[in-house]
């Protein structure tokens, strides 16, 4: 019986119907190795085909160590049900496909990671969907930019690379007024934030950050908050409440409610991890799942750090300013505070003075951070975004999403402070 606490500390370690391996009685969960599982009959084939049971088939579709990760997962975001995937990529593709055909469109903050911003800008096109950016400074933008065929909004918690939290609640409310699901992605600050808590449908993760945290696993999830009423609003969401050729004409809607509130969920395995693959290994699951069971210890120390290392960057003469939401003011502040509980994450931005040669002087002067194209790792980081990780966008484009030429980004890891600290300030020396 899955517990009923709600505190993530337990949840983590705890939460879903596993408590032991029921053939040997392990506590540790199981590496599922197997591509394939029995079906026992012809008749209860029939069942799981025609979703009128659910189980394991096929390793693409679900995975007994897949599913462990997955209810944990749900239960720290509060979610009705998740999935997990090969990436935090794939993650993000699969949730928003899921809603979108050719012709429709999709409104997103102007903050977000490089890789999502280029699927939106350029991928979308292929499927004949346009992204339509707006800053989310001022919530109504997104209620401006939308129409008739806008399937859904899309946000970052805490933006990598801007950090200015995104106002969560105020466009959860706007999208649902007109039947658009927010969907967060929230890679940035598990338990730190409960987007699904503060109104999102839907909540995405690449796990490969702060959930794995030690830099060996990629995977991502998405999480169904279960609470979106999308037959409300069926004429924005005919992919859900309408047939599916690929299903019989069946609809989702139907297909999912002798289970519970799980069509967007069912619609995204059963449908496109289903045709497109992207399915994460059991190797991969478990060891998310190691890593999930000490991100509560994990997160806070990675607030603290950061915390530290943004007073100390703030006051450094070659700093021309620092972006941490700790140090934030205003309606910027009052955001972090509102969403953010219990610290404010491990990244934090800094401007150079000398620019784009400065920022990649300290970058070559680290000897401790390492300089890697991620975040959320155990171990602290530097990237210098304008030359990596946002490279493949415009100039228009890096300054919208928040990168500079002098930009640097850290992933504040979990190292004694003092040594994270004392390694930024010789590089600093040298840049």
């Amino acid at each position: 019986m899955a517990l009923t606490t709600s505190n993530v500390d337990t949840l983590v370690l705890h939460g879903g119907p596993f408590r032991a391996d029921p053939a040997t009685g392990a506590t540790v969960v199981p590496i599922y190795q197997s591509t394939s599982f029995d079906l026992q009959t012809t008749e209860r084939a029939d069942r799981l085909v025609n979703f009128e049971e659910i189980g394991f088939v096929y390793t693409r579709i679900g995975n007994p160590t897949q599913d462990v990760l997955e209810h944990r997962l749900a239960a720290i975001e509060g979610g009705a049900a998740a999935l997990a995937l090969a990436s935090g990529q794939a993650a993000t593709a699969l949730a928003v496909l899921t809603l979108v055909q050719a012709g429709d469109n999709i409104v997103t903050g102007t903050d977000l990671y490089g890789g999502s911003w280029n699927f939106f800008a350029n991928r979308l096109k292929q499927f004949g969907v346009e992204a339509r950016f707006v800053d989310p400074v001022d919530p109504d933008a997104f209620a401006r930019a939308t129409d008739a065929r806008t399937r859904l909004y899309f946000g970052e918690t805490l933006p990598n690379p801007k950090l200015n939290v995104f106002p969560i609640a105020e466009v959860a409310r706007i999208g649902r007024d007109r039947g658009v699901p927010l969907i967060i992605d929230n890679t940035t600050a598990p338990l730190l934030a409960k987007p699904i808590a503060h109104g999102a449908a839907i909540v995405v993760h690449s796990a490969t950050k702060y959930i794995g945290g030690h830099g060996t696993t990629i995977g991502g999830a998405i999480i169904d908050s279960g609470r979106f009423p999308w037959e409300e609003f069926a004429d924005r969401h005919p992919l859900l409440t309408g047939p599916d050729p690929s299903y019989n004409g069946r609809r989702w809607v139907d297909i999912a409610r002798p289970f519970g509130p799980l069509a967007y969920i069912f619609a995204v395995r059963a449908g496109l991890l289903r045709d497109f693959g992207p399915a994460i290994a059991p190797q991969s699951a478990f060891q998310l799942i190691q890593g999930l069971e000490t991100l509560p210890l994990r997160i806070r120390r990675h607030s603290e750090n950061a915390a530290r290392v943004a007073e100390f960057l703030a006051s450094h003469p070659k700093v021309q300013h620092v972006i941490f939401p700790g140090l934030q003011t205003g309606e910027a502040r009052r955001r972090a505070d509102t969403y953010l509980n219990g610290g404010h994450g491990g990244l934090v931005g800094f401007e150079l003075t000398g620019g784009a040669e400065a920022g990649r002087r300290f970058i070559d002067a680290l000897r401790l951070l390492f300089h890697v194209a991620n975040i959320g790792d155990a171990h602290s980081l530097a990237i210098h975004p304008a030359s990596t990780t946002h490279a493949q966008l415009s100039a228009e484009e890096q300054l919208a999403a928040g990168v500079t030429p002098g930009y640097v980004r850290l992933s504040v890891g979990i190292e004694n402070p003092e040594d994270i600290i004392a390694d930024i300030a010789q590089a600093l020396d040298q840049a």
